[in-house]
């Protein structure tokens, strides 16, 4: 199973399961905990039966008395909207993502030498996967994401009847992970789906595919670099990684219409398809697939096995494309040669930050200075667009950043 695709599978319905949530759970906080409490008590016989110990089933529910409401509310509020590609690569591929995953192969080369010796993965896969999961950990760090991975999956479980098989299955895996001893019941942590550590994985991924890389005896992917690292390597070799090639080209296109299908580069070369850097490509045997995420206008990639085999850890064109782009920046490319077709001036990381501070001081932003423009970002600049007399679009341009300075 792939690490987030059986999670991603739930998050369509979950609208639907809070009514089901709503005509499950008697009103009143009284009655829904008293219905968690019997829940688990009931379902620790299935555990047992499943494999886990009585004594780690009863020290991993010490204190857990209720569902976990901002689980419900994750459940309930996740967006289904598709998003601009320049909105999606802009908060993931940045000047800050580049740098930090920049030193972070500095920091880790010894280690990851001997990752990518023994698996065959890119380090700079790798190290994008890092940042795309947990932005290099920060998000680890954060006590308004990170849940009590035992609590959510059983608030999952019990407060959604349609998709409570799932998390019924990462809990008692989850038992078994705490059962194992690589981690104990206070730290194990990881987002309200249950998707956990610096690589983040769902339990049941996690022990098909977790590596103890630093040889202290625990599988840790939330400490130890090393072996989270690791994990997405074997992750990625298990799924058909193939070692010293890359997940794909940027191309330039000729004029005129294309055919569709799997080709070789060679046969992608004799139709005027070819690279946007003018390097030569790599391999002309390698058979690949053309994609234009943002049209005929925006940039155009020929994807090679690779890229199929990111989709494992994710399984959207867009996660494995910015994997592969941030990949590239990080071990030295200049970037894109045909930008997003983006309809404004792009700002700088550091410039999304001033914007957001910007926005707060006038009393419209109350979040966080992270630099992603979600949708409280978007709000907040519709918001000073209607009072100082712009277009309403909520982008993060130089325009209204330079209205924002004059004022």
């Amino acid at each position: 199973m792939s690490v987030r695709n059986a999670a991603q599978r739930f998050t369509s319905v979950m609208a639907a399961a809070s009514l089901s949530l709503a005509l499950l759970m008697p009103a009143g906080p009284a009655f829904a905990d008293a219905g968690f409490r019997q829940w688990v008590a009931s379902f620790r016989a299935t555990a047992v039966a499943g494999g886990v110990s009585g004594a780690v089933y009863d020290r991993a529910f010490k204190g857990i008395g209720e569902p976990d409401p901002v689980v419900l509310e994750k459940a309930r509020t996740q967006p289904e909207f598709t998003a601009p590609a320049w909105d999606y690569f802009d908060n993931r591929v940045h000047d800050q993502s580049v740098e930090v995953g920049q030193q972070m192969a500095r920091k880790w080369k010894p280690w990851l030498d001997r990752i990518e010796a023994r698996f065959g993965v890119d380090r700079y896969i790798l190290l994008a996967i890092w940042s795309m999961e947990s932005n290099y950990g920060e998000i680890l760090k954060r006590d308004d994401i990170m849940r009590n991975v035992v609590r959510s999956l059983a608030t999952l479980a019990y407060g959604d009847p349609q998709r409570s098989k799932f998390a019924r299955t990462q809990l008692v895996a989850a038992l078994k992970i705490l059962q194992t001893g690589d981690i104990d019941e206070s730290h194990l942590m990881g987002s309200w789906a249950g998707a956990m550590g610096q690589t983040q994985f769902i339990p049941t991924s996690y022990q098909h595919y977790a590596v103890d890389m630093d040889g202290n005896g625990k599988r840790d992917i939330w400490n130890s670099i090393p072996d989270a690292l690791a994990t997405a390597a074997n992750l990625l070799k298990k799924n058909g990684w193939q070692a010293g090639k890359t997940w794909g080209y940027e191309v330039a296109l000729p004029a005129g219409k294309l055919p569709g299908g799997s080709k070789t580069l060679a046969q992608w070369q004799a139709l005027g398809v070819v690279r946007a850097n003018s390097k030569p490509f790599r391999n002309l045997t390698d058979k690949a697939t053309l994609k234009v995420p943002d049209g005929r206008g925006g940039p155009a990639f020929l994807m090679i096995r690779n890229f199929s085999v990111i989709k494992a850890y994710n399984n959207a064109d867009k996660y494995a494309l910015a994997v592969g782009l941030l990949a590239d920046e990080i071990a030295g490319s200049s970037g894109l040669v045909q930008d997003w077709k983006r309809p404004f001036t792009k700002l700088s990381f550091e410039e999304r930050q001033e914007l957001q501070k910007r926005l707060s001081q006038h009393g419209l932003y109350d979040g966080k200075f992270d630099g992603k423009i979600g949708d409280g970002s978007k709000t907040a600049i519709m918001a000073y667009q209607a009072k100082v007399g712009l277009t309403q679009d909520g982008y993060p341009s130089m325009e209204v950043l330079k209205w924002l300075r004059q004022k």
